[in-house]
């Protein structure tokens, strides 16, 4: 095998793990018809990637038949995503706390809020509708490492879905950083904006969703 070979090799099974992540447990004709490659060349990467304790392989009971069999990421998936050196960044939130006190913690906090919506509200400037907010924040978000989407909701509202958590072990050992987005979120989308967050990683979820809709509209 060439370089170029063992490149495309790389990026195509890189393209699996990144669609896996970003759109959950599939089966291997799901991949097939997103990527656009072949059932039998997903399969031969989801093999390859399973052998390396990247992916599994689950059953899911299905209507009829056979249980349907799904791939999804291991734990061991995470080394692919930038995780915001978080070892060593939920140590240091230790040892603040420690020397400053939670109110020390808490200020730290206010002031990396403050710092991100004055960079997103700058990035936002150029938007002429919510939707077109929605989207440059997402782009943004997704510049950080969170892979984010804008999705519609069956309803019309919008939905702005994280993918990946780059500071997750930081956020794990300060609450308030979870806390401290959502309210970034609202300040920079707006007062006329109702923003809840209906999905959170940190509670079991496989991805963070937030639900976007102008105020005032029901719920």
């Amino acid at each position: 095998m060439t370089d170029a070979d063992a490149l495309i090799l790389h990026r195509r099974r890189r393209a699996v793990i990144e669609a896996l992540k970003r759109s959950g447990p599939q089966s291997a004709q799901q991949l097939a018809e997103s990527l656009g490659v072949t059932h039998v060349a997903v399969r031969q990467h989801l093999y390859d990637l399973e052998d390396r304790g990247i992916v599994r392989a689950v059953e899911r009971p299905a209507a009829r038949g056979r249980p349907k069999k799904d791939w999804e990421l291991t734990r061991q998936a995470e080394a692919f995503f930038p995780n915001g050196h978080g070892e060593l960044a939920a140590s240091l939130m230790e040892e603040l706390t420690k020397v400053f006190g939670a109110d020390g913690l808490a200020r730290l906090v206010r002031e990396r809020t403050a710092k991100q919506v004055r960079a997103y509200r700058a990035r936002l400037t150029t938007a002429r509708s919510l939707d077109e907010r929605v989207r440059l924040l997402a782009e943004a978000r997704s510049e950080e490492g969170y892979m984010a989407d804008v999705e519609a909701a069956a309803d019309g509202a919008l939905m702005l879905v994280e993918n990946h958590c780059p500071i997750c072990d930081a956020a794990r050992a300060c609450s308030g950083l979870c806390a401290a987005e959502l309210e970034c979120f609202r300040e920079v989308l707006g007062e006329d904006v109702k923003v809840e967050r209906t999905s959170h990683i940190l509670a079991g979820a496989r991805r963070c969703a937030y639900r976007i809709t102008p105020s005032g509209a029901r719920s």
